[in-house]
């Protein structure tokens, strides 16, 4: 158990749900021995670079959550050091409820998905968005990718947590799900040549015959 996830993620009202439920003192435990886990390890950067989507968690004035799906390339979730990652924020439907949010409250929540090997890693820490600066922008652009990009989101690390894959379905995406049949479309198509090429010679045979035949 990372100690700055736990610093960050059991509040008060968390230390008590644990204390009545028999758990605390497992957790007080982790978070005195645990590690730091707030910053982007190798292993964690890797997992990034093959990313096409995530969830990205900002809070509202009024105290309510607000959860928005970001998806692109593989890599377009860039590990910029290993206390920033960094994204360009693609033009959508133009509420501005991020960009809002993060004007008033920089505490922001990534939650990255691996559906396919069943892994998942949240990430607590602060985001700003970056208008203007078009040397980042740059950076961050996807190349090929035709959607307009708006500005810059940096998301500064303070808590990295890797959870159990108990729960989580596998799901592949269309790309995957080609790589995965390309073999077996291959060989169809080999068989299926086969039995044109089988089926023309014993077309051919009986007519043979039948030309030989009185």
């Amino acid at each position: 158990m990372p100690r700055e996830f736990g610093e960050i993620a059991f509040t008060p009202e968390v230390q008590a749900a644990q204390s009545q439920r028999g758990s605390r003192q497992t957790y007080e435990c982790y978070i005195a021995n645990g590690p730091a886990n707030d910053s982007i390890t190798p292993q964690i950067a890797e997992f990034v670079a093959h990313l096409d989507g995530f969830y990205l968690g900002t809070v509202s004035s009024n105290g309510y959550p607000y959860i928005q799906f970001r998806g692109g390339a593989p890599g377009f979730l860039k590990v910029l050091d290993e206390k920033t990652l960094g994204f360009a924020d693609f033009s959508g439907n133009v509420q501005y409820i991020t960009v809002g949010n993060l004007s008033g409250e920089a505490k922001a929540f990534l939650f990255l998905m691996d559906y396919r090997h069943r892994k998942r890693i949240k990430v607590w820490g602060r985001a700003e968005y970056v208008e203007g600066d078009c040397a980042l922008i740059e950076w961050l652009r996807i190349p090929d990718y035709p959607a307009e990009v708006e500005r810059a989101i940096l998301f500064h690390v303070e808590a990295v947590s890797e959870n159990c894959p108990q729960h989580i379905p596998i799901r592949y995406s269309v790309k995957e799900v080609e790589a995965m049949i390309a073999p077996l479309q291959a060989q169809i198509q080999e068989l299926e040549q086969k039995l044109r090429e089988s089926t023309s010679q014993t077309v051919s045979d009986r007519s043979n015959v039948q030309s030989r035949t009185p």
